[in-house]
């Protein structure tokens, strides 16, 4: 590694967020008191997050040529976030709707906007520019699979450590495995990456997959990139597998819960600049797993998030 600036590549979003008494069923609709505007998009969260724990966070993305899309670039650069690889789209820029229960669940639908523009030439400059300085290359996949390609690829090239945070799986990730990246995915995410590579993991029905199945599947996968892997539990904690099979689970941090809206994101975010920074996994994780948690204090995707003397805070307490 020849730094420790972060670079992230993914999505920028307006998050239009609804708190409702319950999350709706289908064809059903709830009522809220009002709707909040909040900045998001998975990697723009996650910039963010590294920003406020005091990373200096490179952003490659898009956004579009209106009013949303400026007031999201301002919000990224007043975070501190170098986001000179911000593209201007043609497209509107990418908005998600996002209805908040009572416990802080959610459900959410992206509009991906500028997001399915960012072009994978435009990826592969902004790393140019700014791979000489990171650490570490964190690449969410609300993109097309040609921009996520040529991030990960790029990194990989650059010897730069990678996390690939597969959120949605998308067909193309499979073939990126075998260059090693560090998987971030949720439980969820963890079984649809492992069914798309060829595991046999068994789980049917809709209920949660149990603890042998989320593991199974995360030791298949390490095997297949040879690289450690990390799999969000949500209020379970967080499940890291070494190459060979280890395995540590992280307990969660004591918090009350708001909306766990971009929990993930602060995760991926704080893990990247811990990584850059030169900690091994298993204590960047650890205080990852402690930044997520006190994420979901706050209201919106970004409201909880820490700020370094908060972070330092909390894993003092941890």
């Amino acid at each position: 590694m020849s730094g420790t600036d972060v670079v992230v590549v993914g999505a920028v979003n307006v998050d239009m967020v609804v708190t409702a008494p319950r999350l709706p069923g289908p064809g059903e609709t709830v009522v809220g008191p009002g709707v909040e505007r909040y900045g998001g998009g998975k990697g723009a969260n996650a910039a963010v997050a590294a920003a406020r724990a005091g990373g200096r966070v490179h952003y490659v993305g898009a956004v579009g040529d209106d009013d949303l899309g400026r007031g999201a670039v301002a919000e990224l650069r007043n975070e501190g976030v170098d986001a000179a690889g911000v593209a201007i789209s043609e497209a509107a820029t990418g908005v998600a709707l996002i209805v908040v229960n009572p416990d802080g669940e959610n459900q959410i639908a992206v509009g991906a906007g500028a997001n399915a523009r960012v072009d994978p030439s435009a990826v592969e400059s902004a790393l140019r520019r700014t791979l000489p300085r990171a650490g570490c290359v964190l690449v969410s996949t609300e993109i097309p699979g040609e921009a996520v390609d040529a991030a990960v690829r790029g990194a990989r090239v650059a010897g730069v450590r990678c996390i690939l945070n597969p959120a949605p799986v998308l067909p193309s990730l499979i073939d990126l495995l075998e260059l090693g990246p560090l998987l971030t995915p949720n439980a969820g995410e963890l079984l649809d990456l492992a069914a798309a590579a060829g595991v046999d993991h068994g789980a049917v029905g809709a209920g949660p997959p149990s603890s042998a199945t989320v593991l199974g599947c995360a030791r298949a996968l390490s095997g297949i990139t040879g690289a450690e892997l990390a799999v969000t539990l949500g209020a379970d904690g967080v499940l890291i597998v070494w190459p060979g099979g280890a395995v540590e689970h992280l307990q969660p941090h004591p918090v009350t819960v708001r909306d766990t809206t971009g929990a993930g994101d602060t995760f991926n975010g704080i893990l990247a600049l811990e990584l850059a920074r030169g900690e091994p996994l298993a204590a960047a994780a650890r205080t990852a797993n402690v930044a997520a948690a006190l994420s979901v204090a706050g209201e919106g995707a970004r409201g909880g998030m820490p700020s370094i003397h908060e972070l330092a805070h909390a894993l003092v307490a941890h």
